[in-house]
């Protein structure tokens, strides 16, 4: 079977069966095209890949590409899968990609924004311009109700409830949640649903709720490169997906209970809700370093006992 034609029924799998959403089954055919060019280099056949040659992959991927061990362990995820539908398909009777271990996974820990820093890179938005009030609407958004890029930009006109504070997402999986948000938020969001919308819409109809200058839906990348520009005029360096991480460690930090922010993140696993833990404890090391000098002047000159 050509390699093309086994990435395009593979990425319908994925689709159709394991019911991923678009954003991860492209990302798995990348991976599996990087791995079907690999084999081709080195002469060898998907029916005849031994778990030897996985490791081999996995360890060309460190050298060649520079990639990390969380990197690495999505790569085996993807190589998993692939091997599950050449099983299904025929193509070969196991899947040597199964027997492999995960990489072992350094815990890094999330960008996190203090709360003055998000309050200038938000105020670094021009909000005299349809546009501007469209993209402090949606960073408000992104950064109240803890969204993913994705989640954001695909949300409806319908999606969201407005008098609840509301709004409905799609996140992983194609899973929906209801998320809420406060009232900055909502304040831009009116703004933008009733000032600028129409005018960056005009004639033009979408069943978006964040639209672009074409009348189409917001884009990813569109997004992002506002993101960093606003970043830069806020002189604070930050990835945009750190709106997401500062709300969700503002939550804990201010009591939350943690199965209540896995419900409004839409973590899976509660696991992955718990980085944010330890993203409370740096900030206790931080203060703890950055106080304690004083703390042991202060004993320095404190009579003896």
């Amino acid at each position: 079977m050509k390699n093309q034609v086994l990435l395009d029924r593979f990425y319908s799998r994925l689709i159709a069966l394991e019911r991923r959403s678009r954003l991860t089954a492209e990302t798995y055919k990348f991976e599996i095209r990087r791995f079907l060019e690999y084999l081709e280099n080195q002469g060898l056949e998907v029916s005849a890949v031994s778990p030897e040659d996985m490791s081999r992959y996995l360890e060309y991927r460190r050298l060649e590409d520079l990639i990390d061990s969380r990197s690495a362990a999505k790569a085996l995820s993807c190589l998993r899968s692939f091997f599950r539908f050449a099983v299904d398909e025929g193509l070969r009777k196991d899947n040597p990609a199964a027997i492999l271990e995960n990489p072992r996974r350094r815990l890094r820990l999330p960008e996190v924004l203090p709360k003055e820093a998000v309050a200038r890179i938000l105020a670094a938005v021009n909000t005299r311009t349809p546009l501007g009030i469209r993209n402090r609407a949606v960073y408000e958004l992104i950064y109240s109700a803890g969204l993913r890029i994705s989640e954001a930009v695909g949300l409806n006109l319908q999606d969201l409830d407005l008098p609840g504070g509301i709004a409905r997402v799609t996140g992983k999986g194609n899973k929906e949640r209801l998320v809420v948000f406060g009232p900055e938020a909502l304040f831009w969001l009116k703004r933008y649903l009733g000032e600028a919308r129409p005018l960056i819409a005009g004639p033009r109809r979408s069943a978006a709720l964040f639209i672009g200058r074409s009348g189409r839906r917001l884009s990813r990348k569109g997004l992002w490169k506002n993101y960093t520009r606003f970043t830069a005029l806020a002189g604070t360096g930050s990835r945009l997906h750190a709106l997401r991480h500062s709300f969700a460690t503002e939550l804990l930090t201010g009591g939350a209970d943690l199965r209540s922010v896995q419900e409004l993140l839409g973590h899976a696993d509660l696991a992955t809700t718990q980085i944010y833990t330890h993203v409370d404890v740096s900030l206790l090391r931080e203060s703890h370093r950055r106080y304690m000098p004083n703390l042991r002047a202060q004993k320095s000159r404190s009579p003896g006992l």
